[in-house]
């Protein structure tokens, strides 16, 4: 009988972790079986300088133990430090270098950040690359060090090419579920969610079950609809895509599927919708309906968080253009997007988030996120 190879391996687990992240921990150990390494760091942020980066994901696992010793010490003693952060900016979508290209000589003398950060997560001789994100964020993934001492093999580097795809999609529906407040959640709570479409498909591609948010969309044909039990796109170009999406997805003979996304085109609303296909197995002490086997999530880009700002203003206690500012960051616009958007200045945005963070006793920006998120839905 057939079995998963290495990488079928990865990808099965990657599927498990995008709706329990944490077995992050587990798919670090295969993957650095695998390319041979001796660890892993997965990051996932947006933003445009370092005083208005978000971090949203940010994993350092070695030998399968997430290491939050160094993750905490990294944000909060070397990050503001980190020579290499502007540089990676620029760094080529999906393009490998070895970590030690982004200090100078000089650096490599005297960097805090590269004697320091780099040594203690065996990094030194490590790899780094840069991937575009979802709406306009980054993912830096960092390998660490060989486990052969003889230097990088180029079979080594192949592995690490064919999984970056994979962790782009991994981090993106994750993001999706995130924005849904749907992490953790069981695939038949996930039906419940009222903050994105969520379709159940089994082995043969029907639609087994769907959530209030799909059903309006397939029964007014926004965009998708049901035929005959399977699901297809208005457009023809749109449905080609759709089906190729949905027959990667769907596992085959001893293979699992594959996770990818596609975009669809409403019947008159832009910006078009983002249907991500995720292979589902049944989880480990979850009673799950056992012919599903590919969960469809839609999102559409419009249908933000409905957050009243005389709500957040009441109870964070702020003034109404502070709640305002409040509430775009925690609808993902950066600070340069809301002065953009305003037509203020980024030093007056920054200046109402300083203010905000004063008279709420909050440090931390992704902390006033989730606490104006916490009020979406709410009406005064």
């Amino acid at each position: 009988m057939a079995q998963f190879n290495q990488f079928d391996h990865i990808l099965a687990s990657l599927h498990e972790a995008v709706l329990d992240d944490s077995r992050w921990p587990a798919v670090s150990a295969l993957i650095d079986a695998a390319c041979g390494i001796k660890g892993n760091m997965l990051i996932a942020g947006e933003g445009h300088s370092r005083n208005d980066m978000r971090i949203f994901l940010a994993y350092f696992c070695f030998e399968g133990q997430r290491c939050r010793d160094l993750e905490f010490d990294y944000f909060n003693t070397y990050y503001q430090h980190d020579e290499c952060v502007p540089r990676l900016r620029k760094l080529g979508d999906s393009r490998i270098v070895r970590c030690a290209q982004l200090f100078t000589d000089r650096e490599r003398k005297n960097s805090r950040v590269y004697n320091e950060a780099l040594r203690r997560a065996s990094c030194q001789n490590g790899l780094i690359v840069r991937m575009n994100g979802p709406q306009g964020s980054r993912i830096v993934w960092t390998i660490a060090d060989p486990i052969d001492t003889g230097g990088w093999r180029s079979t080594q580097v192949e592995m690490i090419k064919r999984l970056l795809p994979h962790l782009r999609q991994y981090v993106r529906v994750r993001q999706a579920l995130f924005d849904a407040k749907a992490l953790h959640t069981s695939l038949a709570r996930l039906l419940g969610n009222k903050a994105c479409g969520v379709i159940q498909l089994d082995g043969r591609g029907r639609i087994v079950e769907v959530n209030d948010q799909a059903r309006e969309l397939l029964v007014d044909r926004n965009g998708i609809f049901d035929r005959g039990g399977y699901l297809r796109a208005r457009s023809r170009q749109d449905n080609a895509n759709l089906q190729g999406m949905l027959k990667r997805s769907l596992p085959r003979l001893y293979r699992p599927g594959a996770s990818s996304s596609v975009t669809i085109r409403h019947t008159s609303i832009l910006p078009r919708l983002v249907l991500h296909a995720l292979p589902v197995g049944k989880r480990h002490g979850e009673l799950s309906t056992p012919q599903v086997a590919v969960l469809v999530l839609i999102v559409d880009p419009q249908a933000r968080a409905q957050i009243d700002p005389g709500l957040v203003k009441a109870a964070l206690g702020i003034t109404p253009a502070e709640s305002q500012v409040a509430v775009r960051l925690a609808t993902g616009e950066s600070v340069r997007e809301i002065a953009m958007n305003t037509s203020r200045k980024e030093g007056t945005i920054r200046g109402h988030v300083k203010h905000i963070q004063h008279k709420t006793g909050i440090s931390r920006q992704m902390e006033l996120i989730r606490r104006v998120l916490s009020l979406a839905g709410l009406r005064n």
